[in-house]
């Protein structure tokens, strides 16, 4: 199937760039992906992209081709916070924020549960297995 999400789209959509994000995600094998619409809860943003890496390569590699797929569109991150540790990284893009955990982090701060009453939105439809 083509994708038929322009740039213009990335750029101006943040369902659909929160979408993309998961597609790169999950074809680079991130885990228990999980995409949460927090606009009606918070002021800071749109969306919460939540996924676990296997280890802190595997999380830092997440974050690399997340940032440089978007690149290729045109869409910069306004910043990203825990590269260096490579155990939880958070990127901002804004409309969407994208936090990449390994196990221990993610069981630890549990997002979902903290954003329990956000709309878990469905991924069947943007995965594909």
């Amino acid at each position: 199937m083509e994708n038929t999400v322009t740039n213009e789209m990335l750029r101006e959509d943040s369902r659909a760039l929160a979408e993309e994000i998961v597609r790169i995600l999950d074809a680079n094998k991130a885990g228990q992906l999980k995409l949460l619409r927090v606009n009606d809860r918070t002021v800071m943003t749109d969306y919460f992209v939540i996924c676990t890496g296997n280890s802190n390569t595997h999380i830092k590699s997440l974050s690399g081709e997340v940032e440089y797929k978007l690149g290729e569109k045109g869409i910069a991150h306004t910043g990203v916070d825990g590269y260096e540790s490579g155990i939880w990284i958070v990127m901002d893009y804004t409309t969407v924020m994208v936090h990449i955990f390994n196990r221990e982090q993610r069981d630890f701060f549990k997002l979902e549960k903290l954003w329990a009453d956000a709309e878990d939105i469905a991924l069947d439809n943007i995965v594909t297995d």
